[in-house]
């Protein structure tokens, strides 16, 4: 019996700059939207952390570009936290009267996904549901060590069982995924203007990718990577398009060491999507076992997640073995725990795009300490996952997407 979910709903191509503030409300509205074409206008109800942080993420225009070119009438419940998840939203359709004709209370999750309590909204991704017959990484590393198998070849035994090559398969969504990466970075390496808000905040990708090239190779490297994970944090704070990774305001980090290794260490794109894959099965055992959503668990289960899938990503492409790959998710995730999310101003903005190079600059770095280790180590993935699911159930309300406490709280 299958229990963990396609690796083709960690990787989305959309527009930011959040996946739980904008991806998910815009996708809600556009699914109520469908449903309720005769509706006058309507009444969108937010909730928790998406009243308190939804302007500056833009949430409404988010929901209001769903449902268009109906009139929109967004109520703000920042005071009111639902038992099932911070991120509620009430859809109401209303009639010419402003009598209400339909509604629907659903969550944005995290990563884009949305879920009622009676379960998770289809994504209308092919395959649909759960095709994974294992769920924590010690039972994957049991059976592929059994099988003799990789982890990409693990993933692409789960996700192919109607084969690899017709158009729409795993290896197609991927580099579709890739190609989309490389792009957003390209684009934010030529972009060059302050980025909305209200913060003045200027992006930098554009002055950083030039002064790395007056460093030695041994500096220029790293400066590098930290323009090309400025290139892609910066764009999604611009509301440009970008692909979670596995969410919209960590998307910087995995790109960024991916197109590093492609551009200065040579490696192949077929190599890069196999690591693609490695790296979304472990953000798929992270999001089943834990919460990829920052709302939820705070930036460990956002940023802390794409730095164990650069991590692990970067591991397979230099040879690492599945123990050794392992160990640097472990490590990854460990090294995050407790990361707030508190962001001035509700943007992903500070500290935000920092972050992304940071965490890009760590995953390397873990990379090189797990090639010189056997693999063995104490503390397993599973149970870093499990400590990062209980630390952000421990995290006070304030430090989970709210911009009430923290770096958020004024001097």
């Amino acid at each position: 019996m299958a229990v963990m979910e396609t690796i083709k709903k960690i990787y989305k191509a959309g527009y930011g700059p959040s996946s739980s503030h904008t991806m998910g409300p815009n996708r809600a509205a556009e699914l109520f939207a469908a449903r309720t074409k005769g509706a006058a206008r309507y009444r969108v109800t937010l909730y928790g952390s998406l009243a308190a942080t939804g302007k500056g993420h833009h949430t409404d225009v988010a929901i209001g570009r769903g449902l268009a070119p109906k009139e929109v009438e967004i109520v703000w419940r920042a005071d009111v936290v639902k038992p099932f998840h911070p991120n509620g939203m009430l859809f109401e359709a209303l009639d010419g009267g402003g009598q209400t004709v339909d509604q629907w209370l659903v969550y944005s999750v995290g990563g884009g996904y949305l879920s009622t309590e009676e379960g998770e909204v289809p994504m209308g991704i092919t395959p649909e549901g759960e095709v994974y017959p294992h769920k924590t990484m010690t039972e994957i590393m049991e059976y592929i060590d059994k099988e003799g198998l990789s982890f990409w070849e693990y993933v692409e035994q789960c996700e192919c069982l109607g084969g690899c090559r017709q158009s729409g398969s795993l290896w197609f969504y991927l580099e579709e995924m890739w190609k989309q990466m490389q792009q957003t970075i390209e684009e934010g390496l030529q972009d060059d203007r302050v980025i909305a808000g209200g913060l003045h905040l200027r992006s930098k990708a554009h002055q950083y990718y030039i002064r790395a090239s007056a460093f030695k190779p041994s500096l220029q490297s790293r400066a590098l990577v930290i323009a090309y994970a400025l290139a892609t944090s910066e764009q999604n704070a611009c509301g440009g398009r970008i692909v979670t990774a596995p969410t919209c305001g960590s998307s910087g980090v995995l790109p960024a060491v991916l197109y590093h290794l492609k551009k200065n260490h040579g490696f192949t794109d077929r190599e890069i999507l196999r690591a693609m894959a490695t790296a979304g099965l472990f953000a798929n055992v992270i999001k089943t076992n834990a919460s990829i959503s920052g709302a939820e668990v705070g930036c460990q289960g956002e940023v802390g997640s794409a730095c164990v899938m650069a991590a692990v990503a970067s591991n397979q492409l230099f040879g690492g073995s599945p123990k050794q790959i392992e160990y640097a998710a472990e490590m990854a995730m460990e090294h995050n725990l407790g990361l707030t999310c508190d962001p001035l101003c509700g943007l992903v903005q500070i500290p935000c795009i920092e972050r992304n190079a940071m965490a890009a600059l760590r995953a390397l770095d873990i990379n090189i300490y797990a090639m010189m280790s056997d693999g063995r180590h104490i503390i397993s993935f599973d149970k870093v996952v499990k400590t990062m699911k209980l630390t952000g159930k421990d995290l006070p309300s304030l430090y989970k997407e709210t911009s009430l406490g923290g770096l958020a709280l004024e001097d």
